[in-house]
């Protein structure tokens, strides 16, 4: 028997005018993940996120979640979905129980079990102490606790958060990470975030890296990491130009193996710490400083793009 996916895409496309804010986007997400969407400003993420949570309709294409079309079922998708969105959807002025009040009201719940699921969402983030509190008291953490319970309060089985960690310090990451995998672990919630964060697409079970609107690859953080095949080596230097064509000439590194980002030169290498030496001693004078590291996302990213994930923002 065929499990229906949590997110279906296919060929999903979204233009405004001539330009394709997401350009036939394939993609699946699984019941039970967290998953993120990872790209930099402009990628496509908060469409992909806009078009998810029915805010926008697709241009062609077209997407499914839990196997109800996005645009012909868009009450039955409603049902399904919580949302998180990047810019604060709270009133302040209201308490952070009036906040779900209110919002509870929206999807027709009411009376004592409306109570009932409030009490039990502010005692999941820990604000139970302070439901009569005007949420315009609260720190930035306290707030973006409330907008999770807010997305959790009508049991959905696909939890979407855009930007989740926007305006969070450490401390508020920490907690509202714990939440996240209680709800997976406990509930079966599937997560979509989108993110441009690498320590927050790391703790996912699988991401999908996103650039100007087309998918770049979708994979596990792990499997991702792997495809760069040994370490990354990273020289600082004021002659990019003489290291290059010292590297092809004294090192037999070919040129579409190294690629120069913001006064660094990047490569690839097995057991990289081996190749230092080899280095110093063929470019004297050349290097300025020189690291050695495993695989990152952000190494991923570039590997894929040539460019820095931060490199638009």
């Amino acid at each position: 028997m065929t499990t229906i996916a949590a997110v279906e895409c296919k060929k999903l496309t979204r233009r405004y005018g001539e330009r394709a804010a997401l350009d036939q986007l394939d993609l699946t997400v699984n019941r039970g993940e967290i998953f993120a969407v990872l790209g930099p400003n402009g990628s496509g993420k908060t469409t992909l996120f806009r078009l998810l949570s029915t805010l926008l309709s697709p241009t062609s294409g077209g997407a499914s979640i839990f196997g109800h079309d996005l645009v012909s079922e868009r009450d039955a998708v409603r049902k399904l979905i919580g949302v998180v969105f990047q810019s604060p959807s709270l009133d302040k002025v209201l308490t952070a129980e009036e906040n779900l009040r209110h919002h509870g009201h929206l999807y027709g719940l009411r009376g004592q079990s409306l109570q009932q699921k409030i009490t039990h969402m502010l005692e999941a983030v820990n604000l139970l102490g302070r439901r009569q509190e005007r949420v315009g008291s609260f720190s930035g953490g306290m707030r973006r606790r409330v907008e999770l319970a807010k997305g959790m309060l009508t049991d959905p089985r696909l939890l979407i958060l855009d930007e989740p960690s926007t305006g969070l310090d450490p401390a508020a990451r920490i907690d509202m990470w714990a939440y996240l995998m209680r709800v997976r672990n406990e509930r079966g919630v599937t997560v979509l975030l989108t993110t441009h964060l690498m320590d927050e697409a790391d703790r996912c079970d699988r991401l999908a890296v996103l650039d100007q609107g087309r998918l770049l690859a979708c994979d596990s953080p792990s499997a991702l990491k792997d495809r760069i095949g040994g370490d990354v080596i990273t020289m600082a230097t004021e002659q990019p130009a003489a290291v290059r064509i010292g590297l092809r000439d004294r090192l037999n590194v070919s040129d579409d193996q190294v690629k120069e980002l913001d006064g660094t030169i990047r490569l690839e290498r097995p057991r990289g710490h081996e190749f230092v030496p080899q280095l110093i001693e063929a470019l004297p004078g050349l290097i300025d400083s020189v690291s050695v590291g495993r695989p990152t996302l952000e190494d991923v990213f570039i590997d894929l793009t040539g460019r820095t994930l931060h490199g638009e923002d």
